[in-house]
């Protein structure tokens, strides 16, 4: 097999490329979000949390569980009622969040919750002490703390939502993948593939450095 680069159309690419970014960028920012929340919950309900609460405990782990546990590929499917009444289609990007959005947030949620088990129990029961409120408590020690561990948890996340990306684009997400997909598999253009997975290669090593970086500058051990 030769790859001659006659089938690369770079304005398609380029697009393709952006697109790919495009829904990166807004599904980790929801995560992130999203994320802390379920994470917060899951621990200040646990046993011995601030919030102890075996129900509301049960009620967030098991949604994060299942979730966690359908493979992406069928809860794309499994959305398309959602994200057609919620977007009013289900093909191109901003069709794709919502699956990349649910699909990640749960995994990432479990993530935000290691690292806040993770924090010392020392501390928070010094704000305890100090008459600290709970609002005070989450922003002023639980977060700060974990910070390191809560941006390299996204770091991880959001490579694993560019991957989530290429499969949305088998079904019309757009993208790297539907380009690969499309444009490359099905036309047997395997230049078209081979450039494309360089780029979506270069995209998860640009996410993993600036995660590092960013990581590495909050850790103050």
């Amino acid at each position: 097999m030769t790859l001659d680069w006659t089938n690369l159309d770079v304005e398609k690419l380029i697009e393709a490329t952006y697109e790919t970014f495009y829904m990166t960028l807004i599904s980790v920012a929801a995560v992130f979000v999203l994320g802390i929340l379920l994470g917060l919950l899951l621990f200040l309900t646990d046993k011995g949390g601030l919030w102890e609460n075996r129900i509301i405990n049960f009620i967030v782990a098991s949604f994060v569980n299942v979730f966690r546990a359908i493979p992406f590929i069928i809860l794309i499917l499994l959305l398309f009622p959602f994200t057609y009444f919620l977007i009013g289609t289900i093909r191109g990007p901003n069709a794709a969040l919502p699956a990349l959005i649910i699909g990640a947030a749960p995994f990432y949620g479990r993530l935000v919750e290691i690292a806040l088990k993770e924090i010392d129990k020392g501390v928070i029961e010094a704000a305890q002490a100090m008459g600290a409120k709970t609002s005070t408590i989450i922003f002023k020690v639980l977060i700060p703390e974990s910070l390191p561990a809560l941006v390299s948890g996204i770091t991880v996340t959001s490579i694993a939502l560019i991957g989530y990306t290429a499969m949305a684009g088998a079904i019309g997400a757009g993208g790297i993948g539907a380009y690969a997909y499309y444009a490359g598999f099905q036309r047997r253009a395997f230049d078209v593939v081979f450039i494309s997975t360089v780029i979506i290669v270069l995209i998860v090593f640009l996410f993993q450095f600036v995660g590092d970086f960013i990581s590495k500058k909050l850790d103050k051990r």
